[in-house]
């Protein structure tokens, strides 16, 4: 197979121009999913301001291929995440608690489909997710339905469930490029337009910078190994986590405060 650098890629890592991908081969969902499911995986963020992405992404000489549907490539994501009023989901995470959890509901706006998902923790750091579809008009609250499954999935994968209701606390909206590593059978996205917002609050966008997050098994992928060797290190960030510490900068956020000091800009969006 032929070996397509990030070359075609890395000028298209700002909003503007996210859906000029014409270049680099495509991968369709199923295949990708058959491919590299990675359902329980290890994720590894970066933080990445956008010429540094351009740059180091330029120089990667492994195959690529990227996740097209209907001719698009440029996807827009909104989550919902839901926790109880002592906000034991961000706790546990901020606490750096070893079985920890997220609730949340998925949409993929241009499809119109809505998942509720749950992540766990498991063994070494792998995270682990399950999800079941939901009704788009559910999206932002907690369903009869949906609490039975959050609490029957928790109970099975921590042994626990929450002793509160669960209500919305933050929701995320972002544009994702979804790319295929068929040498290491991993997958990347790429993250542009990163937004939060908290209930009744203003919406805050991250500024200047792209999320670029790598999936792989236990072991560093490729593309983990090529962003090192150009000074780009893992983050500790959390679309969750560490965006309800910026939102919310009463909360406990250690384990965030070196994200949000040096390579978070959060300025009001549009």
């Amino acid at each position: 197979m032929k070996s397509h650098q990030f070359s075609d890629l890395s000028r298209f890592c700002d909003a503007a121009q996210l859906n000029d991908l014409a270049q680099l081969p495509p991968v369709g969902l199923e295949e990708l999913n058959s491919e590299a499911a990675l359902q329980t995986r290890v994720d590894r963020k970066y933080v990445v301001p956008v010429e540094s992405a351009r740059q180091a992404l330029s120089s990667f000489a492994g195959q690529v291929r990227v996740l097209e549907m209907d001719g698009i490539r440029s996807f827009a994501y909104d989550s919902v995440y839901f926790d109880t009023p002592q906000l034991d989901s961000y706790m546990l995470a901020a606490r750096g608690r070893r079985r920890r959890y997220k609730i949340r509901t998925r949409t993929y706006v241009d499809s119109r489909l809505s998942f509720l998902e749950v992540k766990t923790e498991g063994a070494r750091e792998a995270t682990v997710k399950e999800r079941i579809p939901y009704d788009l008009q559910d999206r932002t609250r907690m369903t009869a339905e949906g609490l039975d499954y959050v609490n029957e999935t928790l109970a099975a994968a921590i042994g626990d469930v929450p002793a509160s209701p669960l209500g919305p606390v933050l929701e995320t909206r972002y544009r994702r490029i979804t790319l295929f590593l068929p040498e290491s059978g991993s997958r990347a996205t790429i993250d542009s337009g990163v937004t939060w917002q908290g209930p009744g609050g203003s919406p805050r966008i991250l500024d200047g910078s792209v999320v670029l997050e790598t999936k792989s098994g236990s072991a560093a992928g490729p593309l983990d190994r090529h962003l090192w060797q150009h000074g780009i290190r893992p983050s500790r960030i959390s679309k969750f986590a560490t965006g309800m510490a910026a939102l919310n900068p009463q909360l406990p956020a250690n384990r965030w405060n070196r994200t949000l000091r040096r390579t978070m800009l959060l300025t009001p969006a549009a």
